[in-house]
């Protein structure tokens, strides 16, 4: 089959997608969150955490530390699990499903920068009576999660 005629698989979409989040903090009761750009999948404009798809054959952890150091070129200090969701919801009028598996990690907050520019409008520090607004659809969950279980401090 040539490049022409195979039809793009989208995750979450066609299939259940997996992704790896996570809620990067300092240690010291504040989280790092980012504006997603315009160049997104979806839910731009919103705060959010971070996290990627897992790609085939890839560990979770493998994941995790990819996609920290591609998103926010930092490498984690200390990585605790969190949760697995089942996230349904309505993206640009699609249906979509995905698993989600989240971690919070702590990082050296003087290291962390934009590692995507091009999807990444704005990084913020936080703490839990100052996050910002319009939030992604899935981030209060996460925050909740890793709040409940008290793993930031």
């Amino acid at each position: 089959m040539d490049d022409k005629t195979k039809t793009e698989v989208k995750r979450g979409v066609d299939c259940i997608g997996v992704s790896i989040s996570f809620v990067l903090h300092d240690g010291r009761g504040r989280v790092m969150l980012h504006k997603r750009g315009e160049k997104c999948r979806d839910e731009q404009g919103n705060w959010d955490a971070g996290g990627g798809a897992l790609e085939f054959d890839e560990e979770f952890e493998d994941c995790l530390r990819r996609e920290i150091k591609e998103e926010f070129c930092v490498d984690a200090l200390e990585i605790k699990f969190v949760s697995v969701r089942n996230v349904l919801r309505i993206q640009n009028e699609l249906p979509t499903h995905w698993i989600s598996i989240t971690y919070a990690v702590k990082v050296d907050p003087a290291q962390v920068q934009n590692g995507e520019p091009h999807k990444i409008d704005e990084l913020g520090w936080f703490t839990w009576d100052n996050l910002p607004n319009p939030k992604h659809s899935q981030l209060q969950n996460a925050i909740n999660e890793v709040k409940e279980l008290g793993l930031l401090y």
